[in-house]
């Protein structure tokens, strides 16, 4: 079983149920971890079981020999695909930059070779003794960037 196989299949069972397609593993041994997000809100458990339930309808158990793990991309893992930056607009999230630079930003934008960061820093201001906060909004293209993830606050 493959990856593309499996996209096939079960990619419009997906969208009918407002969700994309984040990551979809399959191991040598044929455990297959799927992981989704959805469009508006967030996944319930009901959208994992029913598309469970339709995976299994397309490929048969006894055949391919599988175990199948369908999962929602979670609030703490780094964004892997377009549509979960475009999802992220207007929100906080936290960025690694490569050189190793952390920051919390607004995403402003997002395209598929950038994004577009709000963020503010405190910096030396001319004509005045301490730091003070300097908003700045940057565009970095996307090999300038490490990782993106939502930022939780509590």
């Amino acid at each position: 079983m493959n990856v593309s196989d499996i996209i096939d299949a079960i990619g419009g069972e997906i969208v009918a149920r407002g969700c994309f397609i984040v990551d979809v593993s399959v191991s040598k041994d044929n455990d297959i971890t799927l992981t989704i997000e959805s469009e508006n809100g967030k996944i319930e458990l009901d959208d994992c079981v029913s598309l469970s339930r339709y995976f299994e309808t397309k490929f048969d158990r006894e055949v391919e020999d599988y175990s199948l793990t369908v999962s929602s991309a979670g609030l703490d893992q780094p964004f892997k695909v377009y549509r979960q930056f475009l999802k992220a607009v207007g929100t906080k999230v936290e960025v690694q930059l490569k050189g190793g630079k952390k920051m919390v930003a607004s995403l402003v934008a997002a395209d598929e070779e950038s994004i577009t960061l709000k963020y503010s820093v405190k910096e030396a201001v001319e004509g005045k003794k301490k730091k003070e906060l300097v908003e700045h909004e940057d565009r970095f293209t996307m090999d300038q960037v490490n990782t993106v993830r939502p930022y939780i606050t509590f």
